[in-house]
């Protein structure tokens, strides 16, 4: 038998009743995969929520080890792509769906999904940006890529206190951009002064329901985290040529809207998706994050928690509370 390690796993005790423990398990119940690694950090995502609540859309089977993130140092690699010692990070693909993911000490995956981890960044720093923070990269690169540049105008982001909201507005704010910050955490004008933000706004604000196609054009572009009608009012509000990045669905997975944003001024609609990314984009965004886009409140935006915490942390994302993100540290 291989050697032991330490993972939160949940269990299907009864049929849709789930249980989560921290508990013992042997590398020999592993998966299948050319990289053996050792986990140091991982961090907490709503779709970790999901899954760790029995999710059967995001988690089919159980007993199951979640975690879409996770940061260590590589102990064996059949593929030879990676050296033993080698820092790397893994996020996204089904890392943390069906896959044992980063809530545990030991993953092993394909040689495919592995990312050498950039020198301008620790392992630490990785996973404090992790999914959140890669998907919040790939939509300011899509942004740029359609022209929404600092000089262009006011960019909103909704969510904003959230794991991609808030690093979103950090990077966003380091590049020069003006942002809006979309919340219902109004009240902690530290937090956004920290990110540099200097406007937040109501997420009332972003939830119209007049049902009107079109709104003022307020922003030329937006990273939109909420989804819902949310979704639909920032449609209604970009300005002309303006772009929405798409990333979340907490207010609801559906929204409405008229063609007129699309025909009258021109609205791109990006969708990001970041758990399939091809690797040479891959690359090129965990690089940016690595240098140009590394923001420098990184420390201040986590919360670092051990395994035992993270059953509260859990309860804490679902309710639409979390501020940041929850850095998971696998060695405490």
């Amino acid at each position: 038998m291989g050697k032991k390690y330490k993972a939160f796993i949940v269990e299907e005790v009864e049929k849709s009743i789930f249980k989560c423990t921290i508990t013992d398990r042997n590398i020999d119940e592993l998966p299948e995969g050319d990289v053996l690694i050792r986990v140091h950090f991982s961090a907490l995502n709503y779709k970790d929520a999901l899954s760790s609540s029995g999710h059967k859309g995001i988690t089919r089977r159980f007993p199951h080890q979640p975690g879409i993130d996770a940061s260590g140092v590589v102990e064996e690699d059949k593929s030879r792509n990676f050296n033993v010692g080698d820092e790397v990070l893994v996020t996204g693909y089904d890392l943390g769906m069906n896959t044992a993911g980063g809530f545990g000490q030991y993953i092993r995956v394909s040689a495919g999904w592995v990312v050498k981890k950039p020198d301008n960044l620790s392992l630490r720093e990785a996973m404090i940006l992790g999914t959140a923070g890669f998907a919040a990269g790939l939509a300011i690169y899509a942004l740029q890529t359609n022209a929404v540049m600092p000089h262009s105008g006011k960019v909103l982001v909704t969510g904003a206190s959230g794991g991609v909201g808030s690093l979103a507005c950090a990077i966003l704010a380091k590049l020069g951009y003006e942002v809006e910050a979309a919340t219902g955490k109004l009240e902690d004008t530290q937090f956004w002064e920290k990110l540099g933000i200097n406007k937040t706004i109501s997420r009332d604000e972003v939830n119209d329901k007049s049902g009107k196609p079109l709104l003022s054009g307020c922003w030329k572009g937006a990273i939109e985290c909420v989804g819902g009608n949310t979704l639909s009012t920032v449609i209604r509000s970009t300005a002309l040529h303006g772009t929405v990045c798409c990333l979340g669905n907490v207010q609801d997975d559906k929204f409405c809207s008229s063609v007129y944003p699309f025909l009258l001024r021109g609205i791109n609609l990006i969708g990001i998706e970041s758990a399939e990314t091809v690797m040479t984009k891959r690359l090129l965004i965990w690089k940016k994050l690595a240098n140009e886009w590394k923001p420098s409140q990184l420390d201040y935006l986590a919360k670092e928690i051990g395994l035992e915490q993270l059953s509260n942390e859990i309860a804490t994302i679902l309710k639409g509370g979390q501020k940041g993100k929850v850095l998971i540290n696998l060695d405490k």
